[in-house]
């Protein structure tokens, strides 16, 4: 598929969705879901198996479950292959497959990223995975081209609106572009940017981010750990339910056709957060 192709093939994920590092219950996915958002993301690599993705389907309606990212170093395609034909004869058009390459630091396998990733797809495609229920990790502008080319879109994460406005621009507007961002629901900015860079620590020290980063704007100096507040506040969204919204909203008039929104502050304020954004965000409950 290529980008022009794309134009009725884009996923049907809603205009928000949720993005968590380990699956939600069932339960939690009934209460997303009751709140309007669209897709349930499951990061941290996922195994496989991709068990955990029946459960939540089972207890909802319609609300779609994709992975962010099933990680092609350390889950075979063949049995994501298998996995996902298992899913999608049970719950027919609602799961996205979401594959990237994770990071060199972390990954001893990591050779020509690039290269492996186009291997993996071959895979998935010689395994009958349709283009149009998968989706690619993608930051700069080659794997960007490559998820237009490949798969419905790419899936950025640790991003900004300025870089969802540039993917457009380079994916054009039949590509599905579903960046991530993270929020925290306060009004004490220091204690959300503390929040934040507890979270955001970890990919200080990973070059595809750093790199991405530079790309955006922000210097040596921006990017040094801890991070200065002016790169904290900028992938980090903090303060009221209405200025949450109005950044996460930012990602929609760059281009965006679905936010993921990943709540910081621990699991306690997982459903409390999102149902103050519901409304803000025009989510029908």
């Amino acid at each position: 598929m290529n980008a022009t192709e794309g134009v009725s093939l884009k996923p049907a994920l809603g205009r928000f969705g949720v993005w968590t590092g380990a699956p939600v219950t069932p339960e939690q996915a009934v209460e997303i879901e009751k709140l309007g958002y669209g897709t349930v993301w499951v990061g941290a690599s996922p195994a496989a198996d991709l068990a955990f993705v029946e459960p939540i389907l089972e207890k909802t309606e319609n609300l779609q479950v994709a992975t962010g990212i099933v990680n092609i170093w350390t889950a075979k395609a063949s049995e994501v292959a298998e996995s996902y034909h298992r899913i999608e004869k049970a719950f027919p058009g609602r799961f996205v497959l979401g594959v990237g390459v994770g990071h060199p630091e972390h990954t001893q396998e990591y050779r020509k990223p690039y290269e492996a990733l186009v291997s993996y797809l071959d895979a998935l495609d010689a395994a009958k995975v349709p283009t149009s229920r998968m989706v690619i990790a993608a930051l700069g502008p080659k794997v960007l081209q490559l998820a237009a080319q490949r798969s419905a879109g790419a899936h950025p994460y640790l991003t900004t609106p300025v870089h969802t406005g540039r993917s457009r621009e380079l994916l054009g507007p039949t590509v599905l572009l579903a960046p991530e961002h993270k929020v925290v629901l306060t009004d004490d900015a220091e204690a959300a940017r503390k929040i934040g860079r507890e979270t955001v620590d970890f990919y200080l020290d990973l070059s595809n981010y750093l790199n991405n980063w530079k790309r955006l704007g922000f210097t040596d100096e921006d990017l040094i750990k801890p991070g200065t507040d002016r790169f904290i506040d900028a992938v980090v969204a903090h303060g009221s339910p209405d200025e949450i919204a109005a950044r996460l909203l930012e990602h929609h008039a760059a281009g965006a056709d679905h936010v993921a929104i990943q709540v910081l502050g621990g699991s306690d304020e997982l459903l409390s957060t999102l149902e103050e954004l519901a409304g803000p965000l025009g989510l029908s409950s």
